[in-house]
């Protein structure tokens, strides 16, 4: 299960993101993060914006709401929502956060 906070009208849980990867897609939990592939390489933030390009059509947001507030330069991000409650963000990711 990952760990979801509520802080100032955003939600906000840890992402596990590993780039190069043959698709975009999530591939389960890890370390109570959830786990991102992405195809996009680790160089010059391309990873960072495919990211949140990606998360924001899986939960179903604008990319302006989502935003990386920790670990830039690491595989282990936090990622802040606004404008969805944390039972929103559950249901959305209901099929991911099964261990």
């Amino acid at each position: 299960m990952i760990e979801i906070k509520e802080k100032a009208g955003a939600v906000q849980f840890a992402v596990r993101v590993v780039p190069g990867a043959s698709k975009n897609e999530v591939a389960g939990i890890q370390d109570g993060a959830l786990k991102v592939r992405l195809t996009a390489p680790p160089v010059e933030g391309k990873a960072n914006r495919a990211c949140v390009e990606f998360l924001a059509g899986l939960l179903g947001v604008r990319r302006s709401a989502l935003a990386i507030t920790s670990g830039e330069k690491s595989r282990k991000k936090t990622v802040s929502v606004t404008g969805l409650a944390r039972g929103e963000l559950e249901e959305r990711l209901k099929g991911f956060l099964q261990p």
